[in-house]
């Protein structure tokens, strides 16, 4: 193979890559209306039960800021409530709903739950050749210094739902 049929290759791989990903994306937000990381806040909630936002920020790779507007938006959807910690007033616990712990249990599974699978079941010097590889196509477009969690998805980590309508910054009344 020539460079150039080599490049065209890696570049059809990488497009493959960025709409399988967007597709699976668009498709949990038509199913569930659920962004990804959405799905994964809920999902980390059900597994480890209530959680104060630090402590799923560290389980979910995001920053405490990122999780706080997503449990945000969960809450005004009633799939997730804070409560108060009763040994410690200064804590505030994200608890599943009955609503949420619904949502994720018929939500599809997530794109990267799929990868994870067929990942784990590779030989460890493939595993670190595709680590290597993929770290290198980063440095490549420029993109190593990105901050990014381990969540396949795109746009913002923490953009609304289509459930959720447009405020633009202003509360519902404000508008009459």
């Amino acid at each position: 193979m020539n460079a150039d049929a080599n490049i065209e290759a890696v570049l059809i791989a990488l497009r493959r890559v960025t709409r399988a990903v967007d597709l699976h994306s668009k498709h949990l937000m038509k199913t569930s209306g659920l962004t990804a990381p959405q799905m994964l806040i809920l999902q980390t909630l059900r597994d480890h039960g209530d959680a104060i936002i630090s402590d799923i920020a560290k389980q979910v790779s995001l920053s405490q800021a990122t999780v706080t507007s997503i449990i945000d938006r969960l809450e005004r959807r009633q799939l997730v409530v804070r409560e108060r910690s009763s040994q410690d007033k200064r804590k505030v616990f994200a608890c599943l709903t009955d609503e949420g712990a619904e949502i994720i249990r018929n939500a599809p599974t997530p794109l990267q739950e799929y990868f994870k699978r067929q990942f784990r079941d590779l030989q460890d010097w493939e595993q670190m050749q595709i680590i290597s590889s993929l770290q290198r196509v980063a440095q490549m477009m420029d993109a190593q210094h990105i901050d990014a969690a381990p969540l396949l998805d795109v746009g913002a980590i923490d953009r609304q739902s289509e459930h959720e309508p447009s405020r633009f910054g202003f509360d519902d009344k404000d508008e009459k």
